[in-house]
C-alpha cells in the first residue's frame, strides 16, 4: 500500500510513522511504506496525536477538523484521513521539492 492514496469518497488516506520526542519537528521522508514525521511532543496523554493533526492541518492549509487519525492512536504507525485536499497537492506539500528531509517552520 502506498503512503498516500485517494479513497472513493475523495478523502486522502495517509500512512505515517511518527517519532515523538525528536530534537525538532520535521518531515523525514519515507520510512518503508509510510511518511515519517518527527515531533518534539511526547506520546503522553495524546499530545503527539494532537501534534500530528495540528502539523498536517497547518502544512496542508486545512482546518484541524479536516484531519482525523483513523487508526494507531497508541502506536507510532498511524493512518490519517484528510478531507479537502487533493493527492497531488498533498504529495508536493509533504514531500516537496527540497528532498526527503525538511525542517518545519514553527
Amino acid at each position: 500500500m502506498p503512503w498516500l492514496h485517494t479513497l472513493p469518497d475523495g478523502r486522502l488516506l495517509l500512512t505515517l510513522h511518527v517519532q515523538p520526542r525528536a530534537g525538532k519537528e520535521q518531515l523525514a521522508g519515507l520510512h518503508g511504506e509510510a511518511l515519517k514525521i518527527r515531533l518534539t511532543s511526547p506520546p503522553i496523554e495524546g499530545r503527539a496525536n494532537k501534534a500530528v493533526i495540528a502539523l498536517l492541518a497547518r502544512l496542508l492549509h486545512l482546518p484541524k477538523s479536516a484531519v482525523v487519525i483513523k487508526s494507531g492512536l497508541q502506536s507510532r504507525s498511524k493512518q490519517v484521513l484528510i478531507a479537502g485536499c487533493d493527492e497531488t497537492t498533498a504529495r508536493q506539500t509533504l514531500l516537496g521539492e527540497e528532498g526527503p528531509t525538511r525542517k518545519i517552520k514553527t
